[in-house]
Protein backbone atom coordinates (compact mmCIF):
# COMPACT_ATOMS: atom_id res chain seq x y z
CA UNK A 1 0.00 0.00 0.00
CA UNK A 2 2.58 2.38 1.08
CA UNK A 3 4.60 1.22 -2.51
CA UNK A 4 1.25 2.16 -4.34
CA UNK A 5 0.78 5.89 -2.23
CA UNK A 6 4.22 6.59 -3.32
CA UNK A 7 3.71 6.44 -6.55
CA UNK A 8 0.14 8.36 -6.62
CA UNK A 9 1.89 11.28 -4.56
CA UNK A 10 4.78 10.84 -7.73
CA UNK A 11 2.51 10.93 -10.24
CA UNK A 12 0.59 14.00 -9.19
CA UNK A 13 3.71 16.04 -8.74
CA UNK A 14 4.75 14.75 -12.08
CA UNK A 15 1.45 16.42 -13.52
CA UNK A 16 1.92 19.34 -11.62
CA UNK A 17 5.41 19.95 -12.90
CA UNK A 18 4.28 18.51 -16.32
CA UNK A 19 1.18 21.66 -15.93
CA UNK A 20 3.50 24.60 -14.97
CA UNK A 21 5.63 22.97 -17.68
CA UNK A 22 3.34 23.66 -20.47
CA UNK A 23 1.95 27.07 -18.56
CA UNK A 24 5.43 28.45 -19.01
CA UNK A 25 5.94 27.32 -22.71
CA UNK A 26 2.65 29.10 -23.19
CA UNK A 27 3.38 32.08 -21.78
CA UNK A 28 6.73 32.36 -23.58
CA UNK A 29 5.10 31.55 -26.69
CA UNK A 30 2.20 33.68 -26.19
CA UNK A 31 5.17 36.55 -25.73
CA UNK A 32 6.75 35.89 -28.27
CA UNK A 33 3.82 35.90 -30.94
CA UNK A 34 2.35 38.78 -28.61
CA UNK A 35 3.58 41.65 -31.29
CA UNK A 36 2.24 39.91 -34.31
CA UNK A 37 -1.04 38.91 -32.50
CA UNK A 38 -3.81 40.75 -34.20
CA UNK A 39 -6.40 39.29 -31.94
CA UNK A 40 -8.65 37.69 -34.93
CA UNK A 41 -8.17 41.21 -37.09
CA UNK A 42 -7.29 40.74 -41.11
CA UNK A 43 -4.50 42.70 -41.89
CA UNK A 44 -4.80 44.29 -45.46
CA UNK A 45 -2.92 46.11 -47.53
CA UNK A 46 -3.15 48.27 -51.53
CA UNK A 47 0.66 47.69 -51.75
CA UNK A 48 1.32 44.55 -50.39
CA UNK A 49 4.30 44.04 -47.49
CA UNK A 50 4.84 47.40 -47.52
CA UNK A 51 3.33 48.26 -44.23
CA UNK A 52 4.51 46.92 -40.47
CA UNK A 53 1.76 45.44 -38.22
CA UNK A 54 2.57 45.15 -34.44
CA UNK A 55 1.02 45.02 -31.22
CA UNK A 56 3.18 48.06 -29.22
CA UNK A 57 3.51 46.93 -25.61
CA UNK A 58 5.22 50.55 -24.85
CA UNK A 59 2.90 52.86 -26.64
CA UNK A 60 -0.54 52.21 -25.15
CA UNK A 61 -3.50 53.95 -24.06
CA UNK A 62 -4.28 51.11 -21.30
CA UNK A 63 -3.56 47.92 -20.03
CA UNK A 64 -3.98 46.18 -23.56
CA UNK A 65 -1.26 46.47 -26.05
CA UNK A 66 -2.18 48.76 -28.96
CA UNK A 67 -2.57 48.37 -32.42
CA UNK A 68 0.03 49.93 -34.43
CA UNK A 69 0.69 50.63 -38.59
CA UNK A 70 3.82 52.11 -39.57
CA UNK A 71 4.34 53.15 -43.38
CA UNK A 72 7.53 54.83 -44.28
CA UNK A 73 6.30 54.20 -47.82
CA UNK A 74 3.02 55.50 -49.09
CA UNK A 75 0.33 52.87 -48.31
CA UNK A 76 -3.51 52.00 -48.23
CA UNK A 77 -3.57 49.69 -44.61
CA UNK A 78 -5.76 48.73 -42.43
CA UNK A 79 -7.07 46.01 -39.77
CA UNK A 80 -10.77 44.61 -39.76
CA UNK A 81 -12.67 42.51 -38.52
CA UNK A 82 -15.99 40.70 -40.21
CA UNK A 83 -18.53 41.22 -37.91
CA UNK A 84 -22.04 40.63 -38.11
CA UNK A 85 -25.25 43.43 -38.19
CA UNK A 86 -28.89 43.35 -38.09
CA UNK A 87 -30.23 44.64 -41.41
CA UNK A 88 -31.52 48.57 -40.82
CA UNK A 89 -29.78 48.89 -37.16
CA UNK A 90 -27.79 52.23 -36.68
CA UNK A 91 -24.03 51.10 -35.15
CA UNK A 92 -21.53 53.20 -33.16
CA UNK A 93 -17.93 52.15 -32.85
CA UNK A 94 -15.07 53.99 -31.12
CA UNK A 95 -11.19 53.87 -30.33
CA UNK A 96 -8.47 55.69 -29.07
CA UNK A 97 -6.01 56.73 -31.91
CA UNK A 98 -2.33 58.58 -31.51
CA UNK A 99 -0.44 59.51 -34.50
CA UNK A 100 3.06 60.25 -35.22
CA UNK A 101 4.17 62.15 -38.66
CA UNK A 102 0.79 60.91 -40.58
CA UNK A 103 0.72 62.75 -43.58
CA UNK A 104 -1.51 62.03 -46.85
CA UNK A 105 -0.36 61.78 -50.43
CA UNK A 106 -2.51 63.80 -51.98
CA UNK A 107 -2.26 68.26 -50.65
CA UNK A 108 -5.89 67.99 -50.50
CA UNK A 109 -7.33 64.21 -48.95
CA UNK A 110 -9.72 62.69 -46.78
CA UNK A 111 -7.36 59.95 -45.92
CA UNK A 112 -5.50 59.74 -42.08
CA UNK A 113 -5.95 57.02 -39.21
CA UNK A 114 -9.42 56.38 -39.48
CA UNK A 115 -12.19 54.25 -38.79
CA UNK A 116 -14.14 52.57 -41.70
CA UNK A 117 -15.86 49.94 -43.61
CA UNK A 118 -13.87 48.24 -46.25
CA UNK A 119 -15.01 48.72 -49.98
CA UNK A 120 -16.67 51.36 -49.14
CA UNK A 121 -16.74 55.12 -48.75
CA UNK A 122 -17.98 55.00 -45.21
CA UNK A 123 -15.43 56.85 -42.36
CA UNK A 124 -15.24 58.16 -39.46
CA UNK A 125 -13.29 61.75 -39.36
CA UNK A 126 -9.00 61.09 -40.34
CA UNK A 127 -6.39 62.48 -37.82
CA UNK A 128 -3.07 63.16 -39.43
CA UNK A 129 0.24 65.00 -38.02
CA UNK A 130 1.23 63.99 -34.95
CA UNK A 131 -1.26 64.19 -32.34
CA UNK A 132 -1.60 62.18 -28.88
CA UNK A 133 -4.46 59.97 -27.98
CA UNK A 134 -7.89 60.84 -28.65
CA UNK A 135 -11.44 59.42 -29.32
CA UNK A 136 -12.63 59.20 -32.96
CA UNK A 137 -16.49 57.93 -33.35
CA UNK A 138 -17.84 56.06 -36.24
CA UNK A 139 -21.79 56.19 -36.56
CA UNK A 140 -23.28 54.11 -39.23
CA UNK A 141 -26.22 52.51 -40.92
CA UNK A 142 -26.20 48.49 -41.66
CA UNK A 143 -28.63 49.06 -44.01
CA UNK A 144 -29.55 45.85 -46.26
CA UNK A 145 -26.39 44.29 -44.77
CA UNK A 146 -26.21 41.62 -42.39
CA UNK A 147 -22.62 41.70 -42.18
CA UNK A 148 -19.62 44.19 -42.64
CA UNK A 149 -15.89 44.43 -42.75
CA UNK A 150 -15.16 46.82 -39.96
CA UNK A 151 -11.61 48.16 -40.33
CA UNK A 152 -9.06 50.42 -38.69
CA UNK A 153 -6.84 52.16 -41.17
CA UNK A 154 -4.19 54.38 -41.68
CA UNK A 155 -4.88 55.31 -45.59
CA UNK A 156 -7.87 56.18 -47.15
CA UNK A 157 -10.09 55.00 -50.29
CA UNK A 158 -8.41 57.51 -52.69
CA UNK A 159 -5.35 58.19 -50.85
CA UNK A 160 -2.50 56.53 -49.22
CA UNK A 161 -0.21 57.60 -46.08
CA UNK A 162 2.75 57.56 -44.71
CA UNK A 163 3.51 57.61 -40.90
CA UNK A 164 2.59 55.67 -37.92
CA UNK A 165 -0.76 55.56 -36.38
CA UNK A 166 -1.84 53.60 -32.85
CA UNK A 167 -5.30 51.84 -32.07
CA UNK A 168 -6.31 51.24 -28.71
CA UNK A 169 -9.65 50.32 -26.81
CA UNK A 170 -12.36 49.71 -29.65
CA UNK A 171 -16.27 49.63 -28.69
CA UNK A 172 -18.80 49.19 -31.15
CA UNK A 173 -23.13 49.14 -29.62
CA UNK A 174 -26.34 49.11 -31.82
CA UNK A 175 -28.94 51.67 -31.59
CA UNK A 176 -32.66 51.88 -32.50
CA UNK A 177 -33.72 53.48 -36.17
CA UNK A 178 -35.64 56.78 -35.31
CA UNK A 179 -38.72 57.21 -37.24
CA UNK A 180 -38.92 60.87 -37.37
CA UNK A 181 -39.48 62.13 -40.92
CA UNK A 182 -37.96 65.68 -39.82
CA UNK A 183 -34.95 66.44 -41.82
CA UNK A 184 -32.40 69.21 -40.68
CA UNK A 185 -30.37 71.01 -43.73
CA UNK A 186 -27.13 72.96 -43.56
CA UNK A 187 -27.04 75.53 -46.42
CA UNK A 188 -23.34 77.49 -46.11
CA UNK A 189 -22.72 80.07 -48.62
CA UNK A 190 -19.50 80.62 -49.01
CA UNK A 191 -19.01 83.94 -50.78
CA UNK A 192 -15.67 84.03 -51.73
CA UNK A 193 -13.44 81.80 -53.72
CA UNK A 194 -9.40 82.00 -53.77
CA UNK A 195 -8.47 79.33 -55.23
CA UNK A 196 -4.52 78.39 -57.74
CA UNK A 197 -4.82 76.87 -60.83
CA UNK A 198 -2.13 75.54 -63.14
CA UNK A 199 -0.05 78.78 -61.02
CA UNK A 200 -3.13 81.30 -62.10
CA UNK A 201 -4.73 82.85 -58.89
CA UNK A 202 -8.32 83.15 -59.31
CA UNK A 203 -10.24 85.03 -56.90
CA UNK A 204 -14.25 85.09 -57.24
CA UNK A 205 -17.28 87.01 -55.01
CA UNK A 206 -20.30 86.64 -54.44
CA UNK A 207 -22.80 89.86 -55.12
CA UNK A 208 -25.57 90.43 -51.75
CA UNK A 209 -28.07 89.75 -54.51
CA UNK A 210 -26.55 86.07 -55.09
CA UNK A 211 -26.73 85.86 -51.39
CA UNK A 212 -29.75 86.88 -50.95
CA UNK A 213 -31.16 84.30 -53.62
CA UNK A 214 -29.65 81.57 -51.96
CA UNK A 215 -31.14 82.15 -48.74
CA UNK A 216 -34.65 83.22 -50.35
CA UNK A 217 -34.33 79.39 -52.31
CA UNK A 218 -33.52 78.03 -48.84
CA UNK A 219 -37.35 79.31 -48.03
CA UNK A 220 -38.46 77.91 -51.00
CA UNK A 221 -36.88 74.53 -50.88
CA UNK A 222 -38.70 74.01 -47.74
CA UNK A 223 -41.76 74.37 -48.55
CA UNK A 224 -41.45 72.26 -52.03
CA UNK A 225 -40.18 69.07 -50.03
CA UNK A 226 -43.05 69.12 -48.12
CA UNK A 227 -45.66 70.00 -50.94
CA UNK A 228 -44.35 68.09 -53.15
CA UNK A 229 -44.26 64.82 -50.82
CA UNK A 230 -47.25 65.70 -49.87
CA UNK A 231 -46.28 65.93 -46.21
CA UNK A 232 -44.13 62.86 -45.75
CA UNK A 233 -41.22 64.81 -45.19
CA UNK A 234 -40.66 67.95 -42.78
CA UNK A 235 -38.02 70.60 -43.46
CA UNK A 236 -35.76 72.41 -40.67
CA UNK A 237 -32.20 74.41 -41.77
CA UNK A 238 -29.71 76.84 -41.03
CA UNK A 239 -28.46 79.28 -43.00
CA UNK A 240 -24.70 80.28 -42.68
CA UNK A 241 -22.81 82.49 -44.53
CA UNK A 242 -19.03 81.83 -44.49
CA UNK A 243 -16.59 84.46 -44.91
CA UNK A 244 -13.59 82.76 -45.26
CA UNK A 245 -12.59 81.72 -48.98
CA UNK A 246 -12.68 78.11 -50.54
CA UNK A 247 -9.22 77.91 -51.36
CA UNK A 248 -9.10 74.23 -52.75
CA UNK A 249 -11.09 72.46 -55.47
CA UNK A 250 -11.73 68.54 -56.13
CA UNK A 251 -11.87 67.41 -59.68
CA UNK A 252 -12.83 64.64 -61.84
CA UNK A 253 -12.94 63.81 -65.48
CA UNK A 254 -16.97 63.94 -64.92
CA UNK A 255 -17.50 66.97 -63.60
CA UNK A 256 -14.27 68.75 -63.53
CA UNK A 257 -13.82 71.13 -60.71
CA UNK A 258 -16.12 71.06 -57.66
CA UNK A 259 -16.15 71.31 -53.92
CA UNK A 260 -15.80 67.83 -52.05
CA UNK A 261 -16.39 67.75 -47.87
CA UNK A 262 -12.77 67.34 -47.51
CA UNK A 263 -12.12 70.85 -49.35
CA UNK A 264 -14.41 72.89 -46.85
CA UNK A 265 -14.24 70.23 -43.81
CA UNK A 266 -12.11 72.26 -41.63
CA UNK A 267 -14.08 75.55 -41.99
CA UNK A 268 -17.46 73.81 -41.49
CA UNK A 269 -17.15 70.97 -38.47
CA UNK A 270 -17.02 73.94 -35.79
CA UNK A 271 -20.76 74.59 -37.37
CA UNK A 272 -21.77 71.26 -37.37
CA UNK A 273 -20.60 69.25 -34.32
CA UNK A 274 -23.65 68.63 -32.19
CA UNK A 275 -26.39 70.36 -34.57
CA UNK A 276 -27.32 66.35 -36.16
CA UNK A 277 -27.84 67.68 -39.79
CA UNK A 278 -28.78 65.31 -42.35
CA UNK A 279 -27.80 67.06 -45.50
CA UNK A 280 -25.37 69.87 -46.12
CA UNK A 281 -25.62 72.63 -49.29
CA UNK A 282 -22.57 74.04 -50.34
CA UNK A 283 -23.09 77.09 -52.60
CA UNK A 284 -20.34 78.91 -54.19
CA UNK A 285 -19.11 80.54 -57.25
CA UNK A 286 -16.82 78.90 -59.75
CA UNK A 287 -16.97 81.92 -62.21
CA UNK A 288 -18.30 85.31 -63.25
CA UNK A 289 -18.63 87.14 -66.17
CA UNK A 290 -14.80 88.31 -66.58
CA UNK A 291 -13.67 84.48 -65.16
CA UNK A 292 -15.71 82.38 -67.48
CA UNK A 293 -13.52 79.58 -68.36
CA UNK A 294 -10.85 79.78 -65.64
CA UNK A 295 -12.06 77.10 -63.61
CA UNK A 296 -13.51 74.45 -66.13
CA UNK A 297 -16.91 72.69 -64.97
CA UNK A 298 -18.88 70.36 -66.84
CA UNK A 299 -22.58 70.82 -67.81
CA UNK A 300 -23.26 71.12 -63.75
CA UNK A 301 -25.48 73.59 -62.05
CA UNK A 302 -25.52 71.62 -58.82
CA UNK A 303 -23.89 68.57 -57.82
CA UNK A 304 -25.22 66.26 -55.42
CA UNK A 305 -24.96 62.57 -54.35
CA UNK A 306 -21.66 62.98 -52.18
CA UNK A 307 -21.47 61.96 -48.72
CA UNK A 308 -19.90 63.38 -45.80
CA UNK A 309 -19.28 61.53 -42.64
CA UNK A 310 -22.77 59.42 -43.59
CA UNK A 311 -24.35 63.18 -44.10
CA UNK A 312 -25.51 64.03 -47.96
CA UNK A 313 -23.65 66.86 -49.29
CA UNK A 314 -24.59 68.66 -52.56
CA UNK A 315 -22.68 71.58 -54.41
CA UNK A 316 -25.59 74.86 -55.39
CA UNK A 317 -23.21 76.42 -58.00
CA UNK A 318 -23.81 80.32 -59.39
CA UNK A 319 -24.25 80.85 -62.60
CA UNK A 320 -21.41 82.83 -64.49
CA UNK A 321 -23.77 85.53 -66.08
CA UNK A 322 -25.78 87.81 -64.15
CA UNK A 323 -28.29 88.18 -65.83
CA UNK A 324 -29.22 84.37 -65.39
CA UNK A 325 -32.29 83.20 -63.80
CA UNK A 326 -31.59 79.85 -62.68
CA UNK A 327 -32.02 80.86 -59.13
CA UNK A 328 -34.21 83.99 -59.50
CA UNK A 329 -38.15 83.80 -59.09
CA UNK A 330 -39.85 85.58 -62.16
CA UNK A 331 -43.59 84.64 -63.03
CA UNK A 332 -42.49 85.02 -66.48
CA UNK A 333 -39.65 83.04 -66.16
CA UNK A 334 -39.30 80.77 -63.25
CA UNK A 335 -41.46 79.83 -60.89
CA UNK A 336 -39.43 77.18 -59.47
CA UNK A 337 -35.95 78.89 -58.59
CA UNK A 338 -35.31 76.03 -55.87
CA UNK A 339 -35.18 73.57 -58.56
CA UNK A 340 -31.70 72.41 -58.41
CA UNK A 341 -31.70 72.14 -54.67
CA UNK A 342 -34.44 69.91 -54.65
CA UNK A 343 -33.05 67.52 -57.53
CA UNK A 344 -29.46 67.55 -55.74
CA UNK A 345 -31.10 66.59 -52.40
CA UNK A 346 -33.45 64.11 -54.51
CA UNK A 347 -30.00 62.29 -55.81
CA UNK A 348 -29.32 61.71 -51.72
CA UNK A 349 -32.65 59.76 -51.26
CA UNK A 350 -32.13 58.10 -54.51
CA UNK A 351 -28.32 56.76 -52.88
CA UNK A 352 -30.59 56.06 -49.74
CA UNK A 353 -32.92 54.76 -50.98
CA UNK A 354 -30.45 51.97 -52.78
CA UNK A 355 -28.87 51.20 -49.75
CA UNK A 356 -31.66 49.92 -48.07
CA UNK A 357 -32.69 47.92 -50.78
CA UNK A 358 -35.98 49.45 -52.27
CA UNK A 359 -36.60 50.01 -56.26
CA UNK A 360 -36.51 53.46 -57.59
CA UNK A 361 -36.47 54.71 -61.08
CA UNK A 362 -32.92 56.96 -61.66
CA UNK A 363 -33.41 60.80 -61.19
CA UNK A 364 -32.43 61.95 -64.30
CA UNK A 365 -34.40 59.13 -66.75
CA UNK A 366 -37.23 61.31 -66.96
CA UNK A 367 -37.86 61.39 -70.33
CA UNK A 368 -38.18 57.84 -70.44
CA UNK A 369 -41.11 57.95 -68.25
CA UNK A 370 -42.74 60.54 -70.74
CA UNK A 371 -41.87 63.75 -68.64
CA UNK A 372 -40.68 67.15 -69.91
CA UNK A 373 -39.35 70.35 -68.81
CA UNK A 374 -41.97 72.44 -68.63
CA UNK A 375 -40.77 76.35 -69.33
CA UNK A 376 -41.97 78.16 -65.72
CA UNK A 377 -41.64 74.91 -63.64
CA UNK A 378 -39.11 72.98 -64.79
CA UNK A 379 -39.43 69.50 -63.69
CA UNK A 380 -41.80 69.90 -60.58
CA UNK A 381 -44.78 67.41 -61.79
CA UNK A 382 -41.64 64.76 -61.86
CA UNK A 383 -40.04 65.61 -58.71
CA UNK A 384 -43.85 64.96 -57.18
CA UNK A 385 -44.47 61.63 -58.70
CA UNK A 386 -41.02 60.86 -57.86
CA UNK A 387 -41.69 61.66 -54.03
CA UNK A 388 -44.83 59.97 -54.27
CA UNK A 389 -44.18 56.94 -55.89
CA UNK A 390 -47.15 57.72 -58.22
CA UNK A 391 -44.42 57.66 -61.65
CA UNK A 392 -46.88 55.31 -64.10
CA UNK A 393 -45.51 51.76 -65.81
CA UNK A 394 -47.30 49.40 -67.14
CA UNK A 395 -46.07 47.13 -64.13
CA UNK A 396 -47.61 49.54 -62.09
CA UNK A 397 -46.52 53.12 -60.10
CA UNK A 398 -43.03 53.55 -59.03
CA UNK A 399 -40.89 55.96 -57.03
CA UNK A 400 -39.51 56.81 -54.17
CA UNK A 401 -40.69 54.80 -51.24
CA UNK A 402 -42.26 56.54 -48.50
CA UNK A 403 -40.02 54.63 -45.78
CA UNK A 404 -37.09 55.91 -47.66
CA UNK A 405 -38.54 59.66 -45.28
CA UNK A 406 -37.80 57.85 -42.21
CA UNK A 407 -34.27 56.55 -43.20
CA UNK A 408 -32.41 59.97 -42.07
CA UNK A 409 -28.55 59.80 -41.38
CA UNK A 410 -28.12 58.41 -37.86
CA UNK A 411 -26.89 60.43 -35.07
CA UNK A 412 -25.85 60.26 -31.20
CA UNK A 413 -30.28 60.63 -30.38
CA UNK A 414 -30.15 57.23 -31.67
CA UNK A 415 -27.90 55.46 -29.46
CA UNK A 416 -29.60 57.07 -25.98
CA UNK A 417 -30.74 53.50 -25.15
CA UNK A 418 -27.70 51.33 -27.09
CA UNK A 419 -26.78 47.87 -26.83
CA UNK A 420 -23.36 47.34 -26.35
CA UNK A 421 -21.39 44.24 -28.06
CA UNK A 422 -18.67 42.31 -27.42
CA UNK A 423 -16.86 41.78 -30.79
CA UNK A 424 -13.48 43.23 -30.01
CA UNK A 425 -12.72 41.50 -26.23
CA UNK A 426 -9.17 41.26 -25.54
CA UNK A 427 -7.53 38.45 -23.16
CA UNK A 428 -7.87 39.79 -19.44
CA UNK A 429 -5.97 37.31 -17.81
CA UNK A 430 -3.00 34.46 -18.56
CA UNK A 431 -5.34 31.97 -18.65
CA UNK A 432 -7.24 33.07 -21.35
CA UNK A 433 -4.00 34.42 -23.23
CA UNK A 434 -2.86 30.63 -23.19
CA UNK A 435 -6.26 29.54 -24.32
CA UNK A 436 -6.21 32.17 -27.02
CA UNK A 437 -2.24 31.03 -28.26
CA UNK A 438 -3.62 27.38 -28.22
CA UNK A 439 -6.66 28.02 -30.33
CA UNK A 440 -4.39 29.89 -32.76
CA UNK A 441 -2.23 26.92 -33.26
CA UNK A 442 -5.19 24.85 -34.01
CA UNK A 443 -6.56 27.00 -35.94
CA UNK A 444 -3.40 27.32 -37.87
CA UNK A 445 -2.87 23.39 -38.37
CA UNK A 446 -6.52 23.00 -39.32
CA UNK A 447 -6.02 25.85 -42.26
CA UNK A 448 -2.75 23.83 -43.15
CA UNK A 449 -4.22 20.75 -42.84
CA UNK A 450 -7.17 22.30 -45.85
CA UNK A 451 -4.57 23.44 -47.81
CA UNK A 452 -2.56 20.23 -47.90
CA UNK A 453 -6.08 17.91 -48.96
CA UNK A 454 -6.60 20.86 -51.42
CA UNK A 455 -2.85 20.76 -52.76
CA UNK A 456 -3.19 16.48 -52.71
CA UNK A 457 -6.91 16.49 -54.73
Amino acid sequence: METKERKSVASRILYIIVVFILIFVAVKLYERFEEKNFNDFVRSEYHLYSSDFKRDSNVKYSKSDSYRITSNTPNDAMFYKEITVTPNTPYKVTCMVKTEDVKTVKEVSSGGAHISIADTIEKSKSVTGTQDWEKLEFIFNSKSRTSIKLGFRLGGYDDNCTGTAWFSDFTIESGYQSEDNNWNFACFVFTSTDVTLQEKEIKLTMRTTDVSDMRQNMSRFKTSCEELSKGKMKVNYDFITIQEPITSLSYDDENGYYVGPENVENIIEPYINGKNYDHIFICLRLGDNEHQADIPVYDWIGLGGMDYLGIGFSNIRLPNSDKNYTYKYDGMVNTFPEEVFVHEFLHSLERIAKEYGYDRPELHDYAKYGYTEDRLNGLKKWYEDYMNCNIKTTEGYIGINSKVYTLRPNHEDDFIYSYKIDEFKEPSNIIEKIKQVITKAFDNVRVMTKKEEGNNT
